[in-house]
């Protein structure tokens, strides 16, 4: 029998696909992909991040910010 598949393929989030297991508050390039250009977060579904890792990024911005890394906004 066979199954009826959705259209859209199961895809992973940029960081599952590359098998990182903890998004760096110091790779500022990769953060500011996931900010717009006012300095706020792009949600999961904007994003295309799984839910652990839209968790992992959040840490990881509010930790740029705070070491000065990343605007809180522009």
């Amino acid at each position: 029998m066979v199954r009826n598949v959705s259209v859209r393929e199961q895809t992973q989030c940029r960081f599952c696909r590359r098998g990182e297991k903890y998004v760096d508050y110091k790779n500022v390039e990769t953060l500011q992909k996931l900010l717009t250009n006012r300095g706020k977060m792009y949600s999961r579904k904007r994003s295309g991040n799984c839910a652990g890792c839209q968790r992992k990024v959040k840490r990881a911005i509010k930790r740029a910010r705070f070491m000065a890394l990343l605007p809180y906004c522009s």
